[in-house]
Parts: C-alpha cells; sequence; structure tokens
C-alpha cells in the first residue's frame, strides 16, 4: 500500500492504518482502551496538522478526531471511495429563453477542500455552480465564466475595476442580467464599489455568496 493512499498520516498512525490495510475512504471501526467504538469514513489529514489522531467521518455527518494512543483496535469493516470532486455534466439549453451571465470571482462558494495543506481554495468554476442546479436551464440560458480566483480577503480595487469593466460588457452583449459569486468576507465592499461604478443598470446585477 502506497502513502498516497493514506494522505496526510504518518509514523505510527501511519504504520497502524496499514497493518489493518485501511485506505482513505474506507469504513473504519475503532476500538479505545476504554473500549468506546467509532465508526466512519477515514478522512485525510492536513498534512500540517496535529500527526496524533485518526479523523473519521461518522454517519451522522459529524468528523471526529481520535488520538492513536487511546485506539486498541483498528478494523475496515468496509470498502469506501476516496473523497474527490467530479465535475457535473453541463444542463441542457433551451432556446429563446432571457440570457444571465454568472461570473465567478472565487471565495468558498466556489471553493472545495485541499486535505494535503488543509486550506479552502478556490477550485469550482461558474459553470460548475450552474450544472448543479440543473433547474437553471429551464429558466435562463446561462452564459458561465471565470473573470479571476480569488478568497474575498484578497480582492482589491484593481479587482473591482475589472469586474465592473466585465459587466458592462456583458450588458452591452445583450444579457438580461448578472450573477456574480464571491466569498462573503468582503462582498460588501465589493456591491458599494460596483454601485458606483455601474451606477443604475439597466438589468439586474446581484452579487451572492
Amino acid at each position: 500500500m502506497s502513502t498516497s493512499e493514506l494522505e496526510g498520516y504518518h509514523g505510527e498512525i501511519l504504520r497502524r492504518l496499514k497493518s489493518a490495510n485501511a485506505k482513505i475512504g474506507d469504513i473504519v471501526k475503532i476500538t479505545t482502551k476504554t473500549q468506546e467504538v467509532f465508526e466512519g469514513a477515514l478522512f485525510p489529514r492536513s498534512e500540517y496538522s496535529d500527526p496524533n489522531h485518526i479523523v473519521l467521518k461518522l454517519k451522522n455527518g459529524y468528523n471526529i478526531g481520535i488520538h492513536y494512543e487511546r485506539t486498541e483496535k483498528i478494523q475496515v469493516v468496509g470498502e469506501g471511495q476516496k473523497p474527490h470532486f467530479t465535475r457535473p455534466s453541463p444542463p441542457a439549453k433551451h432556446l429563446g429563453l432571457p440570457r444571465v451571465a454568472v461570473i465567478s470571482t472565487g471565495g468558498t462558494i466556489a471553493s472545495r477542500v485541499d486535505y494535503r495543506t488543509g486550506a479552502v481554495e478556490p477550485a469550482l468554476t461558474a459553470a460548475d455552480l450552474a450544472s448543479v442546479v440543473p433547474e437553471l436551464s429551464s429558466i435562463a440560458e446561462v452564459e458561465a465564466d471565470i473573470l479571476f480566483s480569488e478568497l474575498s480577503e484578497n480582492v482589491t480595487p484593481a479587482q473591482w475595476k475589472t469586474l465592473a469593466t466585465h459587466v458592462t460588457e456583458k450588458i452591452r452583449n445583450g444579457v438580461s442580467g448578472v450573477v456574480i459569486s464571491q466569498g462573503t468576507d468582503t462582498m460588501h465592499y465589493t456591491s458599494a464599489a460596483l454601485s458606483f461604478a455601474l451606477h443604475n443598470p439597466p438589468v439586474p446585477v446581484l452579487l451572492v455568496g
């Protein structure tokens, strides 16, 4: 078994998990020295986090960490699948519907977890966001694109200017509305900047986080 199949685990924990033939995503039962029993999907660890805990996702959806020194027995009770992101299929298009631009700028609304670092990184595209809500295709013809991929705390006036220019171009090209996705930390600043830069646009412009 390769170390990559137990991403983020090192030392004694890695040895114990290997001896149990456990892989990331497997359903694992851990019995502690006080005879407590925990069962859940084995999750990756952040590469730079505390190396002494095994992380399980329980059936109720919660994650727990169990210190390896508390463990008496580790058993694999079911095969699982390593957590991964699968890009959804694009929804079918319906002609004759109003065109709506969906602009992705990053933030956690368009992010996923990087288990190597434990960080949340911009990763999903505006098209991905549109695809996971296929009902949109019966309401409007969605034109999705990525303008930039920044966490909202890194958005500056330079990005506001770029965004305002891009929205103006979309409106000139005849869209019936614009939806902008951004992280929530600074979206109130972005909305204020756009309200001054666009000044009474002829179509709705929505900022969502």
